[in-house]
């Protein structure tokens, strides 16, 4: 682990010495770009982190919102990227047992997960294969053994991530107002290390993410352990109810370094510890492997000295090991000895604050033509089309990954995977919904349009469920912030969640910035991936079962936005074209409605219209009811366009509202209030998905043979080589 050496120089400049090797280790551990953020931070003070129900308080790692009658709920988002990319099943899952963490260090207990997963071409690479399937395992083994529920996520696969992985994970915790940690320290308290014994696995992890992935550095994988995780949660959750807990942060990137630096920043004072003290799990490690390790399931906490017996006895009773490792000093320094010997002394100031960069942008060359359109010959045979692209990778059922993942325990799913937005009951009679979505082949083409359908996509799948978007959650995931044309379509796509952030006013409560990720081959695509919290005050929308004779409606026009649809890039193998883009005007209008009609019940179930398009939206619908569908593709309303771009554009503030026929006029009568552009364009019953054009027979589909093919297609590929 090393520092540049211009920052090197300036360490030495700034500490008026030659530092400590001790000292080395944690500067380089806290000013790496994983860490620091140095690339990104000046950037990221754009986005609003502020409005009516945020509580902001110092030392937090994730949101928190306030959810009303004296209960709060906090988020935060991680990845695991490359850690996962070597060994998929601990990467993944200390991915989870690393931002369930962040939502404990706040004094909430943490009641539902997500996951975003991204794996190169699994049709044709066997190892992406190997990565997709132990990494769901890995997500799927910690989140089980912890007892909390996996209810959502994504799972996309492209050639750019070959020989990588993405691994988002989103964490969301509930907890009383009251209860929430105030970081505060005072004269005469004592630091204490909670948890797992400190190892030598994953030394350097924070480095190791802070570069390009160019070896197999397992030394730099931190081995995950679900069953001491699940003691630390109820022990510090019995620390809280007690009010025995003054200060708390997990031990994430940097291990020790980072977080006994950043704690002492946050609160205004210093830190003294000692590494003898620190339990290891091996006896001749040396004091820097102690200091940089990232041992999982541990939490660094400050209390004082009447406590600490009481926090002692909840350690016995749940047998977890903790270690009085150091106490609060008011001097604002970093003070580590190795018994009777210090080897770092240094301004707590000086370490958590790296120089930030102000690297430059530059419009990459590619976007020039990108959106110039082929010419490609007329098809024929849209029923066969459709059928490839709803047995694809990324369109077909995602039932075998959540069908390993408990997303029932704890009682609070209602509304579970595998629809638009998962929704959780919360104890004040509310409802909790969440979503999280990315699209990089939307981005790669318009960074910051792409950026912007995605935060609106996550929002619609929320108002799905009859929720008012109330918070999100960034990850911005790029490679090599140091290429100019790399840091564009990074800023670029941090503008547009900012412009949508501030019209819609939804604030920004938390994220995650990872740079570098890089594959053999390049780059990957810009892949920003945005979680939404909405908030249900009464009801939510539960899917009803679509009989006979029930009408779909379409909310939204569809415009000819096929540049990054996987109908250009799975059919006919083309990169480029029109992105779809957001108007805001549009966007507003018709959540409003869709939440009006939600609230006067007048729908049975509603769903967007996101990949694949309508085609593919509708399909959904009469596969997971098992019903057909009849849609006049003519009354479709926007551009007049060609039969395939109105099956498969993937314009954005789409939905399909499913509705009997004796509530048609009431929710029309809504529609047109609010102006809205509507249409309706079909009719449920059957056994067939039929589009017509004109009359004109254009899609004939069996419901059953294709739900079969659906359900199974992503598991087929996966188990069978």
């Amino acid at each position: 682990m090393s520092l540049e050496s211009q920052e090197l120089d300036e360490l030495k400049t700034k500490i008026g010495r030659d530092p400590t090797s001790t000292e080395l280790q944690i500067v380089a551990a806290e000013w790496s770009e994983h860490c620091s953020y140095k690339s990104s931070k000046r950037h990221l003070k754009m986005l609003p982190m502020t409005g009516p129900l945020v509580i902001t308080e110092k030392g937090y790692d994730s949101g928190v919102l306030d959810v009303g009658d004296g209960y709060v709920v906090t988020a935060h988002i991680e990845s695991h990227n490359h850690p996962s990319a070597v060994e998929p099943f601990g990467g993944a899952a200390t991915g989870v047992g690393g931002v369930i963490r962040d939502i404990l260090s706040t004094g909430t207990r943490p009641i539902a997960l997500f996951d975003g997963l991204r794996f190169g071409n699994i049709e044709k690479d066997k190892q992406a294969k190997w990565l997709f399937k132990n990494a769901v395992s890995g997500i799927s083994a910690y989140g089980n053994c912890l007892g909390i529920p996996t209810i959502g996520g994504e799972v996309e696969f492209d050639e750019c991530y070959k020989n990588y992985a993405l691994v988002d994970v989103a964490a969301v915790g509930f907890g009383k107002k009251e209860n929430l940690i105030k970081n505060h320290a005072q004269k005469g308290d004592v630091v204490v290390l909670l948890g797992g014994a400190t190892g030598r696995d994953g030394i350097g992890g924070s480095q190791f993410a802070s570069d390009s992935l160019e070896s197999e550095d397992r030394s730099a994988i931190q081995i995950p352990d679900p069953f001491i995780e699940k003691l630390i949660i109820e022990a510090i959750l019995e620390a809280r109810n007690q009010k025995l807990i003054h200060a708390m942060k997990d031990l994430g990137g940097g291990g020790l370094s980072c977080a006994v630096s950043e704690t002492a920043d946050s609160l205004g004072i210093g830190i003294e510890m000692d590494v003898t003290k620190v339990h290891t799990r091996e006896s001749d490690m040396h004091p820097d492997e102690i200091m940089v390790s990232e041992s999982q399931e541990r939490m660094l906490i400050v209390t004082n000295l009447e406590k600490l017996e009481k926090l002692k006895i909840i350690c016995e009773k749940f047998n977890i090991q903790c270690s009085v490792i150091g106490h609060v000093t008011f001097d604002n320094l970093m003070h580590v000895k190795n018994g009777e010997d210090t080897i770092a002394k240094i301004s707590t100031d000086v370490v958590t604050n790296a120089t930030l960069l102000d690297l430059p942008s530059k419009k990459p060359a590619y976007l020039e033509t990108i959106e110039d359109e082929k010419e490609f010959p007329l098809l024929e045979n849209y029923s066969e089309i459709l059928s490839k692209l709803l047995f694809s990778p990324n369109i077909s059922s995602k039932i075998w990954v959540y069908g390993q993942y408990d997303h029932e325990v704890g009682i609070r799913t209602v509304v579970k995977p595998g629809v638009d937005a998962s929704v959780l009951r919360l104890d004040n009679g509310k409802f909790l919904s969440a979503k999280i979505d990315g699209n990089p082949k939307h981005c790669y083409i318009n960074p910051r349009e792409g950026a912007i359908g995605c935060f609106e996509e996550a929002c619609r799948n929320v108002v799905c469920t009859g929720a008012k978007p109330i918070g999100m959650l960034d990850h911005l995931q790029f490679g090599n912030p140091k290429d100019t044309e790399i840091f564009w379509t990074f800023l670029e796509s941090l503008k547009g969640l900012t412009d949508f952030a501030n019209d819609f006013e939804i604030p920004c409560v938390g994220g995650k910035v990872s740079l570098y990720n890089e594959t053999p081959s390049g780059s990957i695509k810009p892949t920003p991936v945005i979680g939404v919290l909405g908030l249900i005050d009464k009801t939510p929308m539960i899917s009803q079962k679509i009989s006979e004779n029930d009408c779909l409606v379409i909310l939204g026009d569809t415009k000819n936005e096929l540049g990054g649809s996987e109908y250009f890039e799975y059919i006919h193998k083309f990169i480029g074209g029109k992105c779809p883009v957001v108007n805001f005007v549009d966007s507003k209008k018709n959540m409003k409605s869709v939440l009006e009609i939600i609230q006067d019940k007048l729908v049975k179930s509603v769903h967007d219209c996101s990949k694949g398009g309508l085609a593919v939206a509708v399909s959904e619908l009469c596969m997971t009811n098992n019903v057909g569908c009849s849609v006049s593709l003519e009354k479709v309303p926007g551009e007049s366009l060609p039969t395939d771009k109105i099956l498969f554009s993937e314009s954005h503030s789409r939905y399909l509202l499913i509705v009997e026929k004796n509530k048609l006029e009431h929710l029309k009568s809504i529609l047109e209030k609010n102006n809205t552009s509507f249409e309706i364009i079909g009719n449920f019953g059957g056994n067939s998905i039929s589009f017509s054009n004109n009359s004109k027979p254009v899609i004939d589909l069996l419901v059953d043979k294709t739900q079969k093919v659906w359900l199974s297609s992503l598991e087929e590929l996966v188990m069978h080589a």
